[in-house]
C-alpha cells in the first residue's frame, strides 16, 4: 500500500480509502452487520488506514459499525466523517450547516464511534442558506476544543472553497471523480493543487459499473442509490461504458489484475489526487480493492485510456457526468 500526506495536514493516508455508504444498509441493498465489521477489519489488515463515513449513511449505522470494528486499532486509523446532510425517507436529502446543528452532529458521531476525536471532520454538502463563514467559525471552535484534528469539505466548488479558506485551514476536499465523472478537472482539482489541499475522490468505480462485474444492464430497487444518484446504469452511458471496460480489461489482463484496479489506479494517479475512496460490502471486495495500491499504470497505459475515452464518449451527446 502507498501512503500520502493529506494536503497540508500531518495525516498520512493510504492511497486507497474505504468508503462506507454501503455499510449504512439503506441505499445499496441489504447488508450483514457482522460481515460489514469484518470488511472494515480486513481493510485494516490490507493496509487501508483511511475510513470515510457520515451520519447520513444509515442514520448513523455506518458510524456505529466503524466504532465496533476499530476497537483495538484506533491509533492505526484515520477516521473521517461529515456533517450537514439530513434525510426524509430514502431519496430526500436536506443540507443544513447551522453551527448548533453541526456541533450536535459532531457529538453524536463521537458517541456512535466511541472515540474522543475525529481526525477529519467534513461539511458533507454546501448549505445555500447558511454563510459558510459561520459554519467554519464553529468548526474552528470544535477544533480548538480538541474534538476535531483537521477540517475538510465535500462537494464544494472553488467559490465556496475560497470563502472557507479565509476563515479556516481546509486540508481536504471530497469530490466525485472517476473515469466517468471528470468535471473537477476544470477548476476544483487545479485549485486544490495550487493551495495544497488534499483530494479524496469518491465514486472511483462509478457506483460499481467500472468494476466490470455487470455483464448485462442491471435493474435496481427504486431506493437503491444506483437508481437515482448515478446515471451510469442508463443509456447511453451503459453501452458506451461497456466499450471502455473492454479497453480496460485488456490492460488489466496484461497485469493479471481485475478491471477495478485499472479504474482505481487511474484516479489515484491523476495529479493532485491523494486517495481514492472505494466502497466494499464484504472482506473479499475490500481485499481486491486494496491490492490496487500495490501497483500503478504506466504512462503508456494512461495515454491509452485517455484515447479510449475520447474515442468512445462524445460530450455533446452526454450530460456533464462524462
Amino acid at each position: 500500500m502507498r501512503y500520502r500526506l493529506l494536503g497540508n495536514s500531518e495525516l498520512k493516508v493510504s492511497t486507497i480509502g474505504l468508503g462506507t455508504w454501503v455499510l449504512g444498509g439503506d441505499h445499496w441493498g441489504s447488508i450483514d452487520d457482522r460481515e460489514s465489521i469484518a470488511t472494515i477489519q480486513k481493510a485494516i489488515d490490507c493496509g487501508i488506514n483511511l475510513v470515510d463515513t457520515a451520519p447520513a449513511y444509515g442514520y448513523g449505522h455506518s458510524e456505529e459499525l466503524i466504532g465496533k470494528a476499530i476497537k483495538g486499532h484506533r491509533n492505526q486509523m484515520v477516521i473521517a466523517t461529515k456533517c450537514g446532510v439530513h434525510r426524509k425517507g430514502m431519496t430526500e436529502f436536506f443540507f443544513i450547516l447551522k453551527p448548533h446543528m453541526i456541533r450536535k452532529e459532531l457529538e453524536d458521531s463521537l458517541k456512535r464511534m466511541g472515540i474522543e476525536v475525529i481526525d477529519l471532520y467534513q461539511c458533507h454538502w454546501p448549505d445555500p442558506n447558511i454563510p459558510i463563514e459561520d459554519t467554519m467559525e464553529e468548526m474552528l471552535k470544535m477544533q480548538s476544543e480538541g474534538k476535531i484534528r483537521y477540517i475538510g469539505v465535500s462537494n464544494f466548488d472553488t467559490n465556496l472553497l475560497e470563502r472557507a479558506l479565509k476563515v479556516a485551514s481546509i486540508v481536504s476536499v471530497q469530490p466525485q471523480y472517476s473515469l466517468l465523472e471528470r468535471s473537477i478537472e476544470k477548476d476544483v482539482l487545479p485549485f486544490c493543487k495550487e493551495h495544497n489541499i488534499g483530494v479524496m475522490a469518491y465514486g472511483s468505480l462509478g457506483s460499481g459499473i467500472l468494476s466490470g462485474k455487470y455483464k448485462e444492464l442491471p435493474r435496481f430497487h427504486k431506493d437503491d442509490a444506483r437508481s437515482f444518484f448515478y446515471p451510469y446504469y442508463k443509456e447511453p452511458y451503459w453501452s458506451r461504458t461497456q466499450e471502455l471496460i473492454k479497453e480496460m480489461q485488456q490492460i488489466a489482463d496484461q497485469h493479471g489484475k481485475p478491471v477495478a484496479h485499472v479504474a482505481i489506479n487511474w484516479v489515484c494517479q491523476q495529479p493532485g489526487v491523494t486517495t481514492a475512496l472505494v466502497g466494499a460490502r464484504n472482506p473479499e471486495q475490500v481485499e481486491i480493492n486494496a491490492a490496487a495500491g500495490m501497483w500503478e499504470l504506466s504512462d503508456e497505459e494512461l495515454n491509452r485510456i485517455e484515447e479510449a475515452l475520447n474515442r468512445i464518449f462524445n460530450p455533446s451527446h452526454l450530460s456533464s457526468h462524462i
